[in-house]
C-alpha cells in the first residue's frame, strides 16, 4: 500500500529518479507528439495514429487508463502496418526491469506504467510517437519529455477539480505545463475564453509557435463533407469515421498537430486516415455480442466512456444529430464513479433520453451506489431507475417497447471503467 498509493501524489521527482536509474529512456524517443486536455486527448490522438498510419509511418501510442486489458496503454507502431498492442512476454520483462530499478521505493502505479512506456518505445523503432497525458499535464508523470516535436491541448473543462483547481483558468495552467519553451503548440477548440487566454499566454512566454482552432486552423461540414483549412490552404475531406460533431475538432488539431511535428500530409493521406480511424469507447457502435442481444432487436447501442460535464455536452449533441436522422426512443445506462460531477453530467441529456437506468461499475472501488446516482440523474430533470447491472437495465428496456415500435437508440456511459467493463462482459474487447 506504501509503495503504490491509490489516487493521485502528482510530481515528477520520483518518475525522473527511476527513469535515471533506467538510464533515461525518455531521452531516446522518436519524434513526440504530446497530448493533454480534459475531454478529445483519446480521439485526438488516434487522429495522430491514424494519420501518420496512413502515411505508412509505424507509430507508438501511449493512452491511459486502458478499457479491458494493461496492454492496451502500449501499442507499438509497425511499419507499413497499423500498431499492434504490446504482447506479454514484452510487457512482463519490462515491467520486471522497471520493478527492479524502482528497488522497492515509494512510487504511484501510474509513474511505473509510464516508465514501461518509455522503455518499450526507447527500444522499439518507430517513426513517431503519441503519448497522452494522464492527468493534468505539469506534474503528469509523461512530463519528463524534454522537446516534444509538438504539444496538443485538446478541449478543456473543469474536471478532477480536487487535484487540478475548481476553475477553468487553473485547469489550463496545468495542462499548458506540457508546453516547452521553443516547440510548437496546437491549441485545439476552448469553449471557455479564460482556459484560451491561459493557453496563449503560456505559449507567448515560452516563445512557442502556437496555432489556435478558429484562428489560425479549422474545421466543419459543408455539404456531407469536411472541410479542413489552414494557412497552407482548404481541403476537401470525407466526415471523420467517428461520430459527432465534436470530432471535426479534435481532426482539425490532429491534422495540425502533425503538420507542427514536421509530417508533411497530402490529402489523400487525411483522407485515408478520416475514413479509418479508429478509438474504442468513444461514441462507438457496440458490436453484436453477449450484452448486446439482451437489447430488444434492432437496437442502437452506443458506448462512450465520457464522464464530465463538457464530454455529457458534446454526446448529448451527437445522440442530437442521430435522432435528427432516424427518430428512436432514447434509453440511457449510466455508471460513474464518486470524483464526477453527476448531475453536471446528466444536465446534457435533459429532454432528450426517456429513462435513465443507473448500474453500478464495478471495476471501480468509487463507484457510485445507483440508488445515488438515480437521485442525481433525477436532480438533473431525467426520470430515473437504479438497476444492479448493465445486463439487467437491457432486459428492463426491451420489456418497454410497444408492438411496431422503432427499437430504441441506447447510450451506455458515465465512466471509462463502466464502458471497459461492457466490451469485457459483450465479448469485444479493443483490438
Amino acid at each position: 500500500m506504501t509503495l503504490h498509493p491509490k489516487g493521485f501524489d502528482l510530481s515528477l521527482g520520483r518518475i525522473r529518479r527511476l527513469l535515471d536509474r533506467l538510464g533515461n529512456p525518455e531521452k531516446r524517443l522518436p519524434p513526440v507528439i504530446h497530448i493533454a486536455g480534459t475531454n478529445g486527448k483519446g480521439s485526438t490522438s488516434a487522429f495522430c495514429k491514424a494519420l501518420l498510419e496512413s502515411k505508412g509511418l509505424s507509430v507508438h501510442v501511449h493512452t491511459s487508463p486502458h478499457l479491458v486489458s494493461w496492454h492496451e496503454r502500449y501499442r507499438l507502431g509497425r511499419k507499413g502496418g497499423r500498431g499492434e498492442f504490446v504482447d506479454d512476454e514484452t510487457l512482463a520483462h519490462a515491467i520486471r526491469r522497471v520493478g527492479d530499478a524502482n528497488a522497492g521505493e515509494y512510487i504511484t502505479v501510474f509513474e511505473i506504467l509510464t516508465a514501461v512506456m518509455f522503455v518499450l518505445f526507447a527500444e522499439h523503432p518507430a517513426d513517431a510517437a503519441i503519448v497522452e497525458v494522464g492527468l493534468g499535464g505539469r506534474f503528469d508523470a509523461t512530463n519528463v519529455i524534454e522537446g516534444p516535436a509538438a504539444c496538443i491541448i485538446t478541449s478543456i473543462s473543469l474536471d478532477h477539480v480536487a487535484y487540478l483547481g475548481d476553475r477553468v483558468e487553473l485547469i489550463a495552467a496545468e495542462k499548458a505545463g506540457i508546453m516547452k519553451r521553443g516547440r510548437p503548440v496546437v491549441i485545439g477548440y476552448q469553449a471557455e475564453s479564460p482556459a484560451l487566454d491561459v493557453l496563449v499566454e503560456t505559449a507567448e512566454r515560452l516563445g512557442c509557435p502556437h496555432s489556435v482552432f478558429g484562428q489560425d486552423y479549422l474545421a466543419f461540414e459543408e455539404f456531407g463533407r469536411l472541410v479542413y483549412q489552414d494557412e497552407f490552404g482548404l481541403s476537401d475531406l470525407p466526415l471523420p469515421r467517428l461520430p459527432g460533431r465534436h470530432q471535426y475538432g479534435n481532426a482539425a488539431a490532429a491534422i495540425r498537430g502533425v503538420k507542427a511535428a514536421g509530417f508533411e500530409l497530402d490529402d489523400a493521406t487525411i483522407a485515408r486516415a478520416l475514413k479509418s480511424v479508429e478509438w474504442p469507447a468513444r461514441m462507438q457502435r457496440l458490436p453484436e455480442g453477449r450484452l448486446s442481444g439482451f437489447a430488444p432487436a434492432g437496437s442502437e447501442i452506443w458506448l462512450d466512456g465520457g464522464h464530465n460535464p463538457g464530454a455529457g455536452v458534446v454526446i448529448a449533441e451527437a445522440l442530437a444529430e442521430l435522432e435528427e436522422k432516424q427518430s428512436r426512443p432514447l434509453f440511457m445506462i449510466a455508471g460513474m464513479i464518486n470524483t464526477k460531477d453527476a448531475t453536471g453530467y446528466f444536465r446534457a441529456f435533459t429532454d432528450l433520453v426517456e429513462t435513465v437506468f443507473t448500474v453500478p461499475v464495478d471495476q471501480s472501488e468509487a463507484s457510485v451506489d445507483p440508488v445515488a446516482l438515480a437521485t442525481d440523474a433525477q436532480n438533473a430533470g431525467l426520470m430515473a431507475r437504479p438497476r444492479s447491472s448493465v445486463e439487467e437495465a437491457l432486459r428492463e428496456i426491451a420489456s418497454l417497447g410497444e408492438p411496431g415500435e422503432e427499437p430504441p437508440r441506447i447510450l451506455i456511459g458515465g465512466s471509462l471503467y463502466l464502458a471497459g467493463s461492457v466490451l469485457r462482459d459483450n465479448g469485444t474487447p479493443p483490438q
